[in-house]
Formats: structure tokens, C-alpha cells, sequence
């Protein structure tokens, strides 16, 4: 498929949190290269722009979007800009997270850093939807796509925040899907173990050692792709996924099942 109005996605618009790198932009790319117009929305103006022009460079249509999801009136400005852009919404994926600055045991943990990230990671998917479902209505149904992870399936030591977040997202996402399963918007989610990105690189510090710890823990031996993770997240929004609805889907390399 090609992003050239041909795909299977032709006429379809996608918006897409997180954008500017790693997961967000691969999924961007892969929405463009089935044919759907996409709205890029991340804090990143530097990245939306990349990611913008590597979209356009496919041949697709696209808008880049400053955002910050933990904030309610750019989420609805953002969304607003989409229908005004390309009169329409049918996918989203609520991407936009960031990980912990370090490990940290629970009751050792800093209470701010606890609220940055539920209020990203878990806060700012809700606040996406909350402005994102009634456009998709609109139109008489579509799918959204919610990052998870494997923290959001199994407990992770020193990462009470992240873990409970990601925990949420799935809860959220189950909720959701019950409240308009049966208005053809189908909600589901993408539970990511260790992809290579920029937020991996940092989680790792950027050393070989850190990298080599991490891919120590997947079974298959290597860090996921980003381009992974986007085939999955257009295919849960594909009519090839329509009785997919609620569900959380693992892309790991087996890491959560040892």
C-alpha cells in the first residue's frame, strides 16, 4: 500500500500523540502508508516537523500539531485543527508517555515524579479519548489504539508510577471499549516490551552496558523495532481487526511470559 490516497486507509484520518519519534512517528509513517491523512501531536515542534516531513515525503497528507496531553484545552485544540484540516476523525493512537527518571522503591518515591507520570501516561490517554471519541461518532465508528506496555501486565521493581500507570491505560482501555462497542468505535491496546527508540536509549543510558542488559532480558534476543509496533496498531484499527475489541496485545519478544 502506498500513502497515495490507494491504501486501505484512503479517505481515513488518523491522529497520533507522540508523534516526533520512536513508536509515534513509525505509526504516523504507517497510517500515511495506508493511504490515511495523519495529524502529528507532541510537545517536540522540532520532531513534529521531521516526522511531518518524512510523511510528505511518502506522498501523504499530514499537519504537525503542538500538544500536551496532560492538558485538556490543547488536546480539544488539537483535535479541532484535525477536523478543520481534513473534516474528519476515524483512528487514534494515544501514544504519548515518558518513563521513569530512575528506580525507586514505593515508599521511597518522590511524590511529584508519581504525579508527572500518571499524569502523562495515564491522565493524558483520557484526555485524549475523552475529546477524540465524539468525532470519531461522527462519523459512525472507527478504532482507537492505546500504548500500554509489559509494566502494564506485570509489576516492575523501582517503578510503582510507571507500572500503575500502564496498569491503567489497560483498565481505561477496557472501559472504554464496553462504553461504544456497540457504536463501531473499537478500543483497544498495544503492550510494547523494549523497542528501540529514544526513550529506550535513555532508559538504558545510552551505554553498552545498559543496552546489553536489556536485550539480555528478551527472549528473542533483541530489542523490538518501532515499525513492529506501528503494523500492529494499524492493523487493530484495519477491518481485518473488527471483532478485536478491549483487548491488550503484547509485542515483547516474549519477555513477559518467562
Amino acid at each position: 500500500m502506498a500513502a497515495n490516497g490507494m491504501g486501505t486507509f484512503a479517505g481515513k484520518v488518523a491522529f497520533v500523540t507522540g508523534g516526533a519519534s520512536g513508536i509515534g512517528r513509525a505509526a504516523a509513517l504507517a497510517f500515511a502508508r495506508e493511504g490515511a491523512s495523519v495529524v502529528v501531536a507532541d510537545v517536540s515542534e522540532q520532531g513534529n516537523q521531521e516526522t511531518l516531513r518524512l510523511v510528505e515525503g511518502l506522498g501523504g497528507r499530514a499537519l504537525a500539531v503542538l500538544c500536551d496531553v496532560t492538558n485538556a484545552a490543547e488536546v480539544k485544540a488539537a483535535l479541532t485543527k484535525t477536523v478543520e484540516a481534513f473534516g474528519r476523525l476515524d483512528f487514534a493512537f494515544n501514544n504519548a508517555g515518558i518513563e521513569p527518571r530512575k528506580a525507586v522503591p514505593t515508599a521511597d518515591y518522590d511524590e511529584e515524579e508519581w504525579n508527572r507520570i500518571i499524569d502523562i501516561n495515564l491522565r493524558g490517554v483520557f484526555l485524549c479519548m475523552k475529546h477524540e471519541i465524539p468525532l470519531i461518532l461522527k462519523q459512525g465508528g472507527g478504532a482507537i489504539v492505546n500504548t500500554s506496555s509489559g509494566a502494564g501486565i506485570i509489576g516492575i521493581k523501582g517503578s510503582p508510577a510507571y507500572t500503575a500507570a500502564k496498569h491503567g491505560v489497560i483498565g481505561l482501555t477496557k472501559a472504554a471499549a464496553l462504553d461504544y462497542a456497540a457504536q463501531n468505535l473499537r478500543i483497544n491496546a498495544v503492550c510494547p516490551g523494549y523497542i528501540e527508540t529514544p526513550m529506550m536509549h535513555r532508559f538504558t543510558g545510552g551505554t553498552p552496558e545498559g543496552r546489553a542488559k536489556v536485550i539480555g532480558e528478551e527472549p528473542i534476543g533483541r530489542m523490538g523495532k518501532p515499525e513492529e509496533i506501528a503494523a500492529a496498531v494499524v492493523w487493530l484499527c484495519s477491518a481485518a481487526a473488527t471483532f478485536m475489541v478491549g483487548h491488550a496485545m503484547v509485542i515483547d519478544g516474549g519477555q513477559t511470559i518467562q
